[in-house]
């Protein structure tokens, strides 16, 4: 024990850090009892909560049962609603059939009584067939044995009675349909035709096929033939044609079935007699510099050509070949130039027809496109013409049309019905055409030989430059009938035998003359 602290203060220290000690445990043990009573009052509300909890949802669950039994309830009904519906139409429906089912049970039996009565109908008319035949037959033998004339005899007289009728019968026919078309188209036909002429004037053709070159002076001449020829045969070997130098003052004549090198050779001898130096080098420069200035300018007259007439775009070969035809002659009338006329007539008869004008146009300038290329290849302009046109996309109506323009095939457009007679006005028109004297009396020759081939024909005259054949018959051979089906039939021949510009008529006459003498 440590010095000075008395024995009393530690007993006293002692006792009380006993008693401390105790007096914490007991109040350690009070505390715990109160924390014990207030979590089992804690437990006890949250019991009585959830007892309410439960009770309340379990009212909200039988609710919401409630209500969709209702609901459940109510759908089953609108569904049970529908069936019945549903099960009374069908019910409907079955009862329908049944009706229509016995209906038709009726038909049937109904058709087939009259099919019944029908067989024996049919068999009570073959057997009359029969009977009514033996008769016949037996009624031929006592004729033939009475009239001593035979079957075959009598069908051939009584076909003979009935063609000569027939005969007048179809003349009499093709009088009255001739005269009801003429009455009906004729004036607006020529309402058309005069507009379309009234509205182009064209002067007269005065080129000719030959190309000609006028020299300045005779000496020019002996300058083109050249030292020995040379310069005339460079001439000729570098175009492709022939040069004829005869004894006509001032003139050389080019002579080539090409148009087009015909012209090559027309400009380069021009420029060359102006320039005045005419040797073999400079000719050959000349002419590959005309052929080349020539090709641009064929497009530039091909591009001109249709823009003036409106036809819309064109493939550039095809613009080619439109410029070509303008070096193209027929009968001296210029290719070019017809083609645009008979562009402009058709495109002013679709109009007045309300059918489409460019079309009609674009059909009319490539009719006889052909004619740009036949001198180079096979075949007519009109076959080289079609195939140009199909090469190049353009529209069927427009092959048909060139195809048809000249009856080679038949028009499935009435635009080519109008080309074709576009292409007639055009080559009818006066001037239009040049014709030798020689093809022109061989014309009218033939037109009149056509016509007194008929029986019944007693003289023709060909008139009005072969556009009019005038025809007299015989009265007392030919009547009034009979001459509507002889002029029918020579116009025909006339279609199909001769070839002419225009249109040619057909005029019959008929003149029956009384005489009497009185003395």
């Amino acid at each position: 024990m440590p010095r000075g602290i008395p024995l009393p203060s530690i007993i006293a220290g002692l006792v009380g850090f006993i008693i401390g000690l105790i007096v914490m445990i007991i109040a350690g043990k009070l505390g715990l009892d109160r924390s014990k009573e207030r979590s089992q009052e804690i437990l006890k509300e949250a019991n009585s909560k959830a007892e309410t909890t439960i009770r309340q949802a379990s009212l909200d669950g039988k609710q919401q049962v409630y209500e969709m039994k209702l609901q459940a309830e109510k759908e089953i009904k609108g569904q049970k609603d529908k069936l019945q519906q549903v099960e009374t139409k069908l019910v409907r429906r079955e009862d329908n059939l049944n009706f229509r089912e016995e209906n038709l049970v009726k038909k049937e039996k109904t058709i087939s009584d009259k099919e019944k009565q029908a067989e024996s109908k049919l068999a009570s008319i073959n057997k009359m067939e029969a009977d009514l035949q033996a008769k016949i037959d037996n009624q031929i033998v006592e004729l033939e044995r009475v009239s001593n004339i035979s079957q075959e005899e009598a069908k051939k007289e009584l076909m003979d009675i009935i063609e000569k009728r027939t005969e007048k019968e179809i003349a009499t026919y093709l009088h009255d349909k001739q005269e009801e078309a003429e009455t009906k188209a004729g004036e607006v036909a020529r309402n058309i035709l005069s507009l379309a002429i009234q509205r182009y004037s064209q002067e007269e053709t005065i080129e000719r096929t030959v190309s000609t070159v006028t020299l300045p002076s005779e000496e020019m001449k002996g300058r083109i033939i050249g030292r020995e020829g040379r310069n005339i045969k460079a001439i000729e070997q570098a175009t492709g044609v022939d040069l004829i130098i005869d004894d006509t003052p001032d003139i050389i004549t080019v002579s080539c079935f090409d148009p087009i090198r015909r012209e090559i050779a027309r400009q380069s001898l021009e420029i060359l007699m102006k320039d005045g130096r005419i040797q073999p080098g400079r000719i050959e420069e000349v002419v590959n510099k005309v052929t080349e200035e020539l090709e641009e300018t064929i497009l530039k007259i091909g591009n001109d050509a249709i823009f003036k007439l409106g036809v819309g775009k064109m493939n550039k070969e095809l613009v080619k070949l439109v410029g070509r035809m303008r070096f193209r002659y027929s009968y001296g009338q210029n290719g070019l130039e017809h083609s645009m006329e008979v562009a402009t007539f058709a495109g002013m008869m679709a109009a007045e027809l309300g059918l489409n004008q460019a079309l009609a146009k674009r059909a009319g300038l490539l009719h006889d496109i052909g004619k740009a290329i036949d001198f180079e290849q096979e075949g007519s302009h009109v076959e080289l013409g079609a195939k140009v046109a199909k090469k190049y996309g353009e529209n069927p109506i427009v092959v048909n049309a060139i195809e048809s323009h000249h009856g080679d095939t038949e028009a499935e457009d009435i635009i080519a019905v109008l080309v074709a007679a576009a292409d007639t006005l055009s080559a009818a028109r006066p001037g239009a055409r040049y014709e030798s004297m020689e093809g022109y009396i061989n014309r009218l020759e033939n037109l009149e030989k056509i016509a007194t081939d008929f029986e019944g024909v007693d003289k023709a005259f060909a008139i009005q430059a072969g556009r009019e054949v005038r025809v007299l018959v015989e009265p007392e051979k030919v009547d009034d009938i009979t001459m509507t089906k002889i002029a029918h039939d020579i116009r025909e021949r006339i279609e199909n035998e001769m070839t002419y510009p225009g249109q040619v008529k057909v005029t019959l006459i008929r003149e029956v003359r009384v005489q009497e003498l009185a003395k």
